[in-house]
């Protein structure tokens, strides 16, 4: 059930636009920190009004009780009228009690003549900082009133004390507090439809670029390698990714082409040994049927051809599975030396049918540990492209010369070269030069490739020395063996 609540949420997820998750983002980021602001611009107010609001009835209760502490002055006929004149004076409520929360006078018409709470005000009275019993003083809140009360005379056991009380209305700061909260709340949804429509804006400036990459991204697929995933410089990131785009289009471009052009070669070498095979099988059947010794010949190239379709769809096969990782290599050790050898004995056939010559320089006692079937491929097909290759003296060089632990092995043709621009594609799976040349050694143009498959799966170093006009010199370095 959990699994299935998760699949459908991430399926929802998946399908919203790119473009609603950063518009709704930034709106809700926005939205809570409005909140933010004005939860904490409230308190903040409130707080300071509070505090000011203290400090003002300290001040107040303060001067009144030096005034009240000097007695009476004579132009007042008794102490209420003098109460009443700094009620007035300092826009309080002042009420003078004994220890008992008797009324002695008061400015306050709801005063009445005595006071419920005096045993809590005497709690607060004492509960202040100062050191002073008669100095003590306790300003508090209560309710929509700040209060100020004071000891004017300590109690003792044959008088119960006076205390001076003092109460300003202070509602106007709820007024206040709701003023600004009313502004604020316009302000706050002011800000929060701009900032609605600028993250609708910073949304599309954001989505656009990755919307006009999918659309091309699209036309890539349907293998219009004329796009161009460059557009305005919406940032760096957006232009690395349109040059990366580019990059990967071009790649494809080439191995489009190229696989094309491999197609085509490997269609045509299919189809030259299929068509002698029909051939040959057509002429057993109608003409050399009785005759043994034409019968045999006609067989021996059906069988030639055979096996040269078999050595086609081997070299496909053992490219796959290099460049999937299926084949093992299976290391031994081997005298190298023997091996290249044997390797250009078995090619005299081409001195004999077709001319060509191949001269070696080999050191002896080269041994080395590696798959020799696979380091077999390595040398014929080295071999096998310098003759394709090579120039009019139809000359080929292999050599195998030891170092520092090290061997090198070498095939060097006398041909065209290879020009600077192409050395870098050489090795790829669907590379074919564009020079003309006969082909005594018969491939599908994957021989380069399954060169340098093998050697990275045994991590040799290898590479080609060529220039336009001097030939080429492939080269391999083999870890010798003690």
């Amino acid at each position: 059930m959990k699994n299935t609540l998760r699949q459908t949420y991430k399926h929802k997820r998946n399908s919203v636009s790119l473009f609603f998750w950063v518009w709704g983002g930034i709106s809700l980021l926005c939205l809570l920190l409005i909140f933010v602001f004005s939860v904490s611009q409230r308190w903040t107010l409130e707080n300071t009004l509070r505090q000011q609001a203290a400090l003002d009835m300290t001040s107040r209760g303060q001067e009144i009780k030096r005034q009240i502490a000097d007695g009476v002055p004579a132009e007042f006929a008794d102490e209420e009228e003098y109460v009443k004149h700094l009620s007035l004076t300092y826009a309080v409520e002042i009420s003078l009690l004994d220890g008992d929360g008797k009324v002695l006078c008061t400015s306050s018409s709801e005063m009445g003549t005595s006071i419920e709470y005096i045993d809590w005000i005497k709690g607060k009275l004492y509960d202040s900082a100062a050191t002073d019993s008669n100095g003590r003083f306790a300003v508090y809140q209560t309710g929509k009133d700040f209060a100020y009360a004071c000891i004017l005379r300590a109690e003792t056991d044959s008088d119960a004390g006076r205390y001076l009380y003092i109460v300003k209305d202070v509602s106007y700061m709820d007024s206040v507090a709701g003023e600004v909260g009313l502004r604020t709340l316009f302000s706050a949804s002011f800000v929060f439809v701009l900032a609605f429509v600028v993250s609708a804006a910073i949304s599309g400036m954001f989505t656009k670029p990755i919307s006009e990459m999918q659309e091309k991204a699209k036309l890539l697929a349907k293998r219009d390698f004329t796009v161009d995933f460059r557009g305005e410089d919406y940032g760096r990131e957006i232009v690395e990714l349109a040059d990366t785009l580019n990059f990967a289009r071009d790649e494809l471009s080439k191995t489009d082409k190229m696989q094309k052009e491999l197609i085509a070669n490997v269609s045509h070498d299919f189809k030259t040994p299929l068509t002698m095979i029909k051939a040959y099988a057509s002429m057993i059947v109608e003409i050399s049927g009785e005759d043994k010794a034409k019968r045999e010949k006609h067989a021996g190239v059906i069988i030639d051809e055979a096996d040269r379709l078999t050595a086609l769809v081997e070299d496909l096969l053992d490219l796959s599975k290099l460049q999937s990782g299926i084949t093992e290599l299976n290391k031994e050790k081997f005298d190298l030396s023997e091996y290249v050898a044997a390797t250009v004995e078995n090619l005299e056939y081409l001195k004999e049918k077709h001319g060509y010559k191949i001269e070696m320089a080999l050191d002896e006692g080269v041994l080395i540990e590696a798959d020799k079937s696979k380091i077999g491929q390595v040398i014929y097909n080295l071999i096998g492209n310098a003759v394709n290759y090579t120039g009019e003296d139809k000359k080929v060089y292999v050599a195998l010369k030891k170092g520092d632990r090290v061997a090198r092995f070498t095939v060097r043709d006398t041909g065209e070269g290879i020009p600077e621009a192409e050395k870098g594609g050489i090795w790829d799976r669907y590379y074919r030069s564009n020079q003309s040349h006969k082909r005594p050694v018969q491939g599908t143009g994957l021989g380069l490739s399954i060169v340098r498959q093998v050697l990275e799966r045994h991590g040799y170093r290898f590479g080609v020395d060529s220039a336009v006009g001097e030939g080429s010199t492939f080269y391999v370095d083999f870890p010798c063996e003690e």
